[in-house]
């Protein structure tokens, strides 16, 4: 199978449930939009809370010790979250929006549409893009293993596509091109790589994220606005902890 054929189905499933949404939104009320907002939101939670239960496989208590799991998981947000924030890239995250706005929404009016459409993006770029499925997926692609995990993640973001669309709008549309850039070079990694990461390290990498998720979770759902991309180094902190962490025992 041609390497990077999972990422393109899943920019094409995107787009098409975006514009099935957008079909739809103008046609939907308000409440309705927010109750469909709600749902995704609680959906993710659950997502997040079976990935974040990574933490608690065998493979990473072999290779870490039976303590050290949550211990790595915390270091792996904190030193994530203390590196994005510096870096500022829930903030430059939200400026590619507004610049993608700009250009893809002439002439819309106000700044309640403009906030809109950042909203949309920013959220359905990390919806689509922090999930376990994103890595290892896009991995195997790159490795040759086959690309089911993507296919199953376009079928998934596609449903979801058609959601956000309806209450976000345009900005969904967009998260296409995050797709692109993150899936197609984590594929690009994995046909360098030459084999995956241990089990350990992607175990770390799904809890990690899994959190993550609860962030996005909590932002769908109005309780409270996470600068989750500020937290997206931690996806990379995770393997190098464990790493460091097994190399003592």
């Amino acid at each position: 199978m041609i390497p990077g054929i999972g990422t393109a189905t899943n920019v094409a499933t995107v787009l098409l449930g975006s514009g099935v949404g957008l079909a739809l939104g103008n046609r939907l009320p308000e409440r309705t939009r927010e109750v469909v907002t709600d749902a995704l939101g609680l959906v993710t939670l659950l997502i997040a809370g079976t990935s974040a239960m990574a933490v608690l496989s065998d493979d990473l208590s072999d290779a870490v010790g039976d303590s050290a799991p949550l211990l790595i998981v915390l270091g792996a947000l904190l030193l994530g979250g203390i590196t994005g924030s510096l870096l500022r890239l829930e903030d430059r995250v939200e400026d590619a929006g507004r610049w993608l706005q700009r250009r893809l929404t002439r002439g819309a009016d106000g700044s309640a549409e403009r906030q809109r459409f950042v909203e949309g993006f920013v959220v359905s770029s990390l919806v689509f893009c922090t999930g376990p499925l994103t890595i290892l997926g896009s991995l195997n692609d790159g490795l040759g293993n086959g690309a089911d995990q993507l296919f199953l993640k376009s079928a998934l973001d596609g449903f979801a596509a058609i959601a956000f669309a309806a209450s976000f709008g345009l900005g969904v549309a967009a998260s296409a091109i995050t797709v692109v850039v993150v899936q197609g070079g984590l594929t690009l990694v994995g046909l360098g790589l030459g084999d995956v990461l241990p089990a350990a390290h992607l175990d770390a990498v799904t809890a990690t994220g899994g959190l993550l998720l609860v962030g996005v979770a909590l932002r769908l759902l109005r309780l409270r606005e996470v600068p989750v991309a500020d937290l997206l180094p931690a996806l990379l902190f995770a393997p190098v902890l464990v790493a460091i962490v097994a190399s003592f025992r």
